[in-house]
């Protein structure tokens, strides 16, 4: 499968990864979801409604400023570091141990029910170019639309998910209920190139 993509010159819009989690076991190992520092995401022409953000891990050398710069910072650099929040999630440090790849910024992203994300790029956070997010879906439901390059994504909750941001992307909720993912941004390596070719649930561009 990798030989005949990379032949035609296709990309993943889209990968499901082989590793899943217990979505109640990691709301469990945190304090209750609604108490939590939300700060809202700072790209407010890309949305409406309401997008906000829980940083839980960050470049170190914001490990003690504002949560929209531990959430936002477009500093480039190598050296990361768990928050508080995340240290005191097991559930959490387990689902990070458990990727053999370099981990970057991880955060809680939640989207009102209603609300809406509009169709964008994040140009290069692609594993073309290196970089990878992973969404792991905590609550969500079947009126969640998360399309990339206008196909839909099948992300059901705990399962992990590679998405290319790179491609136009775009997310609506149009539940009555809260979405909320851990978003995990990663360097690539070879497992994590090898996870998204072998995937049995993808899409190819």
């Amino acid at each position: 499968m990798c030989q005949n993509h990379q032949l035609s010159g296709q990309v993943a819009a889209f990968a499901q990864l082989s590793l899943c989690f217990s979505p109640l076991d990691i709301v469990n190992s945190l304090p209750e979801l609604t108490t939590l520092p939300w700060v809202p995401h700072v790209n407010t022409q890309h949305y409406q409604g309401q997008w906000d953000v829980v940083p839980l891990r960050c470049q170190a050398h914001h490990k003690s400023a504002h949560e929209i710069l531990q959430s936002f910072s477009i500093d480039q650099g190598e050296h990361w570091t768990n928050l508080a929040l995340l240290q005191n999630s097991h559930a959490l440090v387990e689902v990070l141990a458990s990727l053999p790849c370099p981990v970057k910024a991880v955060r809680l992203m939640r989207l009102r029910a209603g609300a809406e994300i509009k169709p964008h790029q994040d140009p290069g956070l692609a594993l073309e170019f290196g970089e990878a997010r992973l969404h792991l879906p905590l609550r969500s439901d079947e009126h969640l639309i998360f399309n990339v390059a206008d196909h839909r994504v099948p992300m059901q909750c705990g399962e992990l998910w590679y998405l290319n941001a790179n491609m136009t992307h775009s997310v609506h909720n149009r539940s009555t209920e809260d979405r909320i993912n851990v978003v995990i941004d990663c360097q690539s390596n070879t497992w994590l190139t090898h996870q998204v070719y072998n995937s049995a649930n993808c899409l190819w561009v």
